[in-house]
């Protein structure tokens, strides 16, 4: 952890509650048998590695856009948010005061063993796989387009969940079918394009493209798909401001790609452990972030 920075919170140690486990960002705690309490830290991943310095505030703006994407695509999917409080949950005031605006309740559901990924521009590894093939993950895609083109309807593209500090890979859709099901496969396919469609809608009518994102979901006890984990966030989608994108180039962006970029000059194998953040890349970051949160809630309706 940056000693250098105390606003940051690279890791929780809730003694009131059981600890389940720790993800690359959430430390995940039972709350009883049936419901979740799920705390955004500030620690950041790149290459599927942890990093060793926080962004300060930066899992509050995840919680925010989270709590913020939930409540307005219920007409879509229900979601995980659970009716019980914060303060039902956590009793102890410094507990909760440390982990305050950053924490959601959830139900405890069971997770699909997929991530759905909808890419709405050709970027990333999508227009690697394109230069290659003229195909993203086997769809075929129009000859000619070039780097960051909007693609001519967003694509669905599953990938595996790896475990910690071991990469996604991306599948096909007959295999996501192996693997869950043919009908909830097209569920789940038809509901992260409905959310990404929605989502990418209303970002470019404030000023951001999202250039693709990625769902996670679980049933609950009657077999319904809810939408879990988080939600359209810089951490889960690519930003992209609407004001300095350009054909053939990669786009600046809200997300950590500014942090992958920095990391990508640096002669590291992308292996643990990873490399210190200097304070500048730290604080523009954390910047990036709050921007991000910034354009998409303030001033929205509710």
């Amino acid at each position: 952890m940056n000693e250098k920075i105390p606003a940051a919170l690279y890791e929780t140690k809730l003694e009131t509650l059981p600890l389940i486990g720790r993800g690359k960002v959430r430390d995940i705690y039972a709350v009883g048998d049936t419901h979740l309490l799920i705390v955004t830290t500030d620690r950041i991943s790149a290459f599927d590695v942890v990093l060793p310095d926080p962004i300060p505030g930066k899992g509050a703006v995840l919680t925010v856009l989270s709590r913020f994407w939930f409540d307005r695509t219920r007409q879509i999917v229900i979601n995980h948010l659970a009716s019980l409080s914060l303060g039902e949950v956590l009793t102890d005031p410094s507990e909760r005061s440390a982990v305050q605006g950053r924490a959601l309740v959830v139900r405890r559901l069971k997770p699909l063993p997929v991530e759905a990924i909808v890419r709405g521009y050709l970027i990333g590894s999508g227009w690697k796989d394109y230069q290659k093939t003229g195909a993203l993950c086997g769809i075929a895609l129009p000859p000619g387009l070039r780097q960051a083109e909007r693609l001519p309807e967003p694509i669905f593209t599953p990938s595996t969940k790896a475990e910690l500090g071991r990469h996604d890979e991306n599948i096909s859709f007959d295999r996501t079918a192996d693997l869950i099901g043919r009908g909830l496969a097209e569920r789940v396919r038809e509901i992260s394009i409905r959310l990404y469609t929605y989502a990418a809608d209303y970002a470019r009518g404030r000023g951001i493209i999202i250039a693709d994102t990625k769902f996670e979901f679980g049933l609950d006890a009657e077999g319904d798909v809810v939408l879990i984990d988080e939600a359209l966030t810089p951490d889960s989608s690519r930003f992209w401001p609407a004001d300095s994108y350009a054909l053939g180039q990669s786009p600046p962006s809200f997300d950590k790609q500014f942090v992958r970029d920095y990391l990508e000059t640096l002669a590291w194998d992308k292996k643990p452990p990873a490399p210190r953040l200097p304070r500048e890349i730290i604080e523009k970051t954390a910047a990036k972030y709050h921007e991000a949160q910034s354009r998409l809630i303030d001033g929205a309706a509710t």
